[in-house]
């Protein structure tokens, strides 16, 4: 016997919002916890992912607005941008100066990137769950961590290297996308 798809899909989903905001509503649980944490967490997060790709693609429900071609390029260039948000962040350059949160900004691109093309009852649950997440998870962090004080400058190579990276990155996403069966464009 095996789960419907849905159920599946908001399991993953909690796993993943639980273990990203446990050290945020927990914060001395999870330093209890130790380097055992760490794994466990990461356990959560890794078997979130796979239900919510699991719940997703078996998942069935109504459809409210189909993809438009429209559509299609405004996702692909919130995609873009929020690839670059996620290198953005992690190499440090000039946009993760700007603001606070370039990485949990590009999920919330990414959510409503998704969102613009798949008009359906499973990517609500999915792409607007994720999307709710990044929004509680920038106010906690904002609330807890206080007054925010911008990295220091990089040298303008990380900038490029930020560019290069998003460019490799989104050509292998769009690349799973179609080996999955989903053309990217179009």
């Amino acid at each position: 016997m095996t789960l419907p798809a849905f159920p599946l899909l908001a399991l993953g989903l909690i796993l993943w919002i639980g273990a990203h905001l446990f050290k945020r509503v927990a914060p001395a649980a999870r330093t209890a916890l130790g380097d055992r944490g760490k794994a466990a967490i990461t356990f959560a997060l890794l078997l979130g992912i796979v239900l919510m790709v699991i719940g997703y693609r078996g998942a069935e429900g109504t459809f409210y607005w189909s993809r438009h071609p429209a559509l299609v390029g405004i996702n692909n260039l919130l995609m873009l941008v929020s690839v670059y948000l996620f290198a953005a962040s992690g190499m440090k350059t000039a946009v993760a100066r700007w603001f606070r949160h370039p990485m949990l900004a590009g999920v919330l691109l990414w959510s409503v990137a998704h969102l613009l093309v798949n008009g359906d009852t499973p990517s609500f649950l999915l792409f607007g769950g994720m999307a709710v997440w990044a929004l509680a998870e920038m106010a906690i962090i904002s609330a807890q961590d206080g007054r925010w004080t911008p990295p220091p400058a990089k040298p303008v190579k990380f900038e490029f290297m930020a560019l290069a990276g998003t460019v490799i990155v989104y050509g292998a996403i769009a690349g799973a996308h179609y080996a999955l069966g989903y053309p990217t464009f179009g």
